[in-house]
């Protein structure tokens, strides 16, 4: 088998379905004022929140997603055939960051090699991955616990290998679904039907369109809600990569 071979057959075992459901998404208005009155939320404007506002609910179909982000050792195998080379200087096992310009074509290319179409989840599916059934806050349960994720407190300063922190895995199974790395969605940012006047039709700030899920080790706990939605905040941000199927093998 080649390495190529291996490295296609290692994304598709990583593969976990998701079924069909429907999951809570976005938060209340009381839960946003709540979240605000936090002490260790000083600082933070209403209008950062109030995105996520109004709560409301979504069905999905059954999909299929990484339980762990795409590797800079993955994406570094794959480059002679898909053209598109991890980025930054982070190690092997860490999450792969590639050039925003150049996602679609990995995800084009991922497609052709796997016989599938392949793309970034949906923020929908990044959160019924993440919160399952139930309301959780946090992909893990209700309540913040550091150490369950590289990022707030216990940050390691840098990223780390994929699923370093299995205490945190999400409703579903999966890892890193908060801290280590921001993770991309497919969903352009706009506001949610109904959302508050305050709330921004455009984030202009962001570098790019999408809405990012889960937050990085620099980041304080609140971007580790299964609720928070936000851009890319810094061009040179980690930004992890997993991979979507709508279709059984």
């Amino acid at each position: 088998m080649t390495r190529l071979q291996a490295v296609l057959a290692e994304l598709q075992d990583g593969l976990i379905e998701v079924p069909a459901g429907t999951t809570t998404i976005g938060s209340t208005s009381e839960t946003v004022r709540a979240e605000l009155a936090a002490p260790d939320m000083h600082g933070v404007r209403p209008e950062w929140l109030l995105k996520e506002v109004p709560r409301h609910l979504a069905r999905l179909p059954t999909f299929w997603i990484s339980r762990v982000p795409l590797t800079v050792d993955q994406v570094a195998a794959l480059a002679p055939s898909t053209g598109v080379r991890p980025t930054g200087d982070a190690r092997h096992d860490h999450p792969a960051t590639v050039q925003l310009s150049e996602i679609d074509d990995l995800y084009r290319a991922l497609s052709e090699l796997i016989g599938r179409v392949v793309t970034p989840p949906t923020e929908e599916q990044w959160v019924r991955a993440a919160r399952g059934d139930d309301e959780r806050v946090y992909p893990w349960g209700d309540d913040w616990q550091e150490g369950l994720a590289n990022m707030a407190q216990a940050s390691l300063g840098t990223t780390a290998p994929v699923g370093s922190f299995p205490a945190g895995r999400s409703a579903f199974g999966l890892l890193d679904m908060a801290g280590n790395a921001d993770e991309l969605t497919r969903t352009p940012y706009a506001p949610f039907p109904g959302a508050p006047a305050e709330v921004p039709a455009v984030e202009d700030w962001a570098h790019a369109p999408y809405v990012t899920k889960g937050g990085g080790y620099m980041h304080a706990r609140d971007l580790a809600r299964c609720d928070r939605r936000h851009g890319i905040y810094a061009a040179d941000e980690p930004l992890a990569l997993r991979l979507v199927v709508e279709s059984a093998a």
